[in-house]
């Protein structure tokens, strides 16, 4: 199997649509037969196992922590799709994050799936997303109309732009 193709969405304020986004992007790869991971690296205020419905009691905190394997969980109706929820939320999040074993968990990652989407937490109070985007290298900048100040996602793009990640394109939210 070829390298998968892995992005990481990232923007600037909370409540942008950032976790639904990345939901459903992670589905629609699962329903076009491709084997596909969203990972919830929000080690703030993870979302994905609530809309999952999955336990969160073990996850990427726990597998970074303590150099276990992840507990990764299937969905059901969904066979390509699988969720790494965030687990217990970490005292250190952006240095686990940073980390040589996320990046060795990316790397598994890589040539385990097809697809992965990286779900993180918004950029404009945490420097994590800019952590996870360093090691993807590939991003999805995300802003909801009439509710990101233009100056936010001004200094994401301009923070982001240190890591020297593509970004792959740009999504205005409406709801």
């Amino acid at each position: 199997m070829e390298r998968a193709d892995i992005v990481a969405l990232l923007s600037p304020c909370a409540g942008e649509g950032r976790s639904l986004l990345a939901a459903e992007l992670a589905i629609a790869f699962a329903q076009t037969d491709h084997p596909t991971l969203l990972v919830d690296a929000d080690l703030r205020r993870p979302q994905q196992h609530l809309l999952f419905g999955a336990p969160n009691h073990q996850g990427l905190s726990q597998a970074i922590a303590c150099g276990e394997r992840p507990h990764i969980h299937n969905v059901s109706g969904v066979p390509c799709l699988s969720v790494l929820t965030a687990g217990v939320i970490p005292n250190d999040p952006l240095e686990l994050l940073s980390s040589r074993r996320f990046a060795a968990l990316i790397e598994d990652w890589s040539s385990s799936y097809e697809f992965v989407v990286i779900d993180t937490a918004p950029v404009g109070s945490f420097s994590d997303g800019l952590a996870v985007a360093s090691l993807v290298g590939r991003v999805l900048a995300l802003s909801r109309a009439q509710h990101t100040p233009y100056r936010d996602m001004q200094d994401m793009l301009r923070r982001l732009g240190a890591t020297r990640s593509r970004i792959l394109g740009a999504v205005i939210s409406h709801f």
